[in-house]
C-alpha cells in the first residue's frame, strides 16, 4: 500500500481495454438478474411465509440462497479479475457466530469480507450495519432488507432505538451471524483524517495517520446486546496493494492487484463490558490498526501471511453454474409461463418494495399469539 494521494493519482493495475469493458458489464447484468430473480422469486416462501412460522428456519433458508448468489462476487474477483486476496494474522475457525471490525478504506471494503465468510462457511449469514441511503439502491437495496442489514442514520439519537431493536432479533445463539460494522461511520480520506487529527489534538486522544477515529456507541450496542450468543469478534485490517478501489474497478477487473487482510480474534471475555472501557479498548484497538498499516505501507505486507489457502475453481463455477440455472429456469417461467407466474412476479416486487420502504417483517404467528394473550 502506497500513500493515499498515489493510490488516487497512480496508474491502474490493468488497463480498461474493450474485452475488460464488456467483460465488466457482462458480469454486472449477470448479478443483477440473478439477484432480481432470487429475490422475487424466493422472498415470499422463505422471508415472508416461513418466516410466519419459525425466524430461525426462515434465516437459515435465506442464509442458503443468499450464500448461492453471494458466492458470484470473490468469484470475481479472485478468478476472473485474478485478484490476489492475501490473508495475515490468525487462522480463525470455521462456522463461528462473530461480530466482525474493520477499518474502512474505500467504498468496496465490506465486499472482501465475502472472500473470508467464503472460506468460513458463513458467507449466507454475514450482515451489515450501513447507512440508510443505500436502502434506496434499485434491486440491492431490496436485498439489504430481506438478509435484514441494520440500516442507520449515522446520527446515535436516531440509531439507538433503531439498532437496539434490530440486535435483540440476532440473540438467538442457533441462527447463524457475521455481523460486520465499520466503527469508523464513513471511508477514509485525507480531507477526513486532517479533521480527525486535529480533533484528537483537541481532545486529547491518539494522533491516527492510516484509520479515522471510531465511533464507539454502536460498537459498544452490539457487543452488550449480542454478547452472550456470540463465540469472538474478529478484528480485520484491509490494506491494498498500487491504489484503492472503487466498485467500478472490482467489476471490470482493472483493481486492486492485491487485497491483504490481517485478522485477529478475540474472545469476548477479552472485551471490557464497562462502556468507558470498552471504547478505550475500541480506541486502542484502532491505534494497532493504525501501526499495523504503517508497517504495510513500508514493508509491503503484513506479519504471518499465508493463514488461508485458495478458493476452489472447481466449486466457484459448479456454485456459478447452479445460480445461472436456477435464474435461467425463472426467466423462461417470467417470459413463457402461465401469466399467473406474472401476476407472482407482480405482488412479489410490490412486497418487496413496500416492506423495504416502510421495514416491514412478518412477526411469527406465536409471537403475535403471545402477545394477545399477554395483554
Amino acid at each position: 500500500m502506497e500513500s493515499s494521494s498515489s493510490q488516487t493519482n497512480g496508474l491502474k493495475h490493468y488497463p480498461l481495454t474493450p474485452l475488460r469493458l464488456l467483460r465488466g458489464v457482462a458480469c454486472l447484468i449477470v448479478y443483477l438478474s440473478t439477484a432480481f430473480m432470487f429475490l422475487v422469486y424466493f422472498t415470499p416462501p422463505f422471508a415472508a411465509f416461513l418466516r410466519l412460522f419459525s425466524i430461525h428456519y426462515s434465516r437459515k433458508a435465506s442464509s442458503f440462497l443468499f450464500g448461492l448468489w453471494l458466492a458470484l462476487w470473490p468469484f470475481l474477483f479472485e478468478k476472473i479479475n485474478k485478484t490476489k486476496v492475501i490473508f495475515s494474522g490468525e487462522r480463525v475457525p470455521e462456522k463461528e457466530r462473530v461480530l466482525v471490525i474493520a477499518n474502512h478504506r474505500t467504498e468496496v471494503d465490506w465486499m472482501y469480507l465475502w472472500d473470508l465468510a467464503l472460506r468460513k462457511g458463513c458467507l449466507g449469514c454475514i450482515r451489515y450495519v450501513l447507512k440508510r441511503s443505500l436502502m434506496k439502491l434499485p434491486i440491492f437495496g431490496w436485498g439489504f432488507h430481506v438478509f435484514e442489514f441494520i440500516s442507520v442514520e449515522r446520527k446515535w439519537e436516531v440509531d439507538e432505538s433503531i439498532m437496539h431493536k434490530m440486535l435483540s432479533t440476532f440473540t438467538d445463539p442457533l441462527d447463524p451471524l457475521w455481523l460486520a460494522v465499520f466503527p469508523e461511520g464513513t471511508d477514509f480520506t485525507e480531507q477526513k483524517s486532517i479533521n480527525g487529527q486535529r480533533f484528537a489534538v483537541e481532545n486529547g486522544l491518539p494522533v491516527l495517520k492510516n484509520v479515522l477515529l471510531p465511533k464507539t456507541r454502536g460498537f459498544h450496542a452490539c457487543v452488550e446486546i449480542l454478547r452472550g450468543s456470540l463465540d469472538a469478534v474478529y478484528d480485520v485490517t484491509i490494506a491494498y496493494k498500487n491504489r484503492c478501489p472503487t466498485f467500478t474497478d472490482n467489476v471490470f477487473g482493472v483493481e486492486p492487484s492485491e487485497v491483504h487482510l490481517h485478522v485477529r480474534r478475540i474472545p469476548l471475555d477479552q472485551i471490557p463490558s464497562s462502556e468507558t472501557e470498552c471504547n478505550t479498548w475500541l480506541l486502542n484497538t484502532f491505534q494497532l490498526k493504525d501501526q499495523l498499516l504503517s508497517d504495510f505501507i513500508s514493508q509491503g505486507h503484513f506479519p504471518n501471511e499465508g493463514t488461508e489457502g485458495e478458493l476452489s475453481t472447481l466449486k466457484c463455477l459448479i456454485n456459478c453454474l447452479i445460480v445461472l440455472a436456477i435464474t435461467s429456469v425463472f426467466t423462461y417461467l417470467a417470459f413463457f409461463s402461465s401469466v399467473w407466474v406474472k401476476v407472482y412476479i407482480g405482488m412479489s416486487c410490490a412486497y418487496l418494495t413496500y416492506a423495504t420502504a416502510y421495514g416491514f417483517r412478518p412477526t411469527p404467528v406465536f409471537e403475535c399469539f403471545r402477545k394477545k394473550k399477554s395483554s
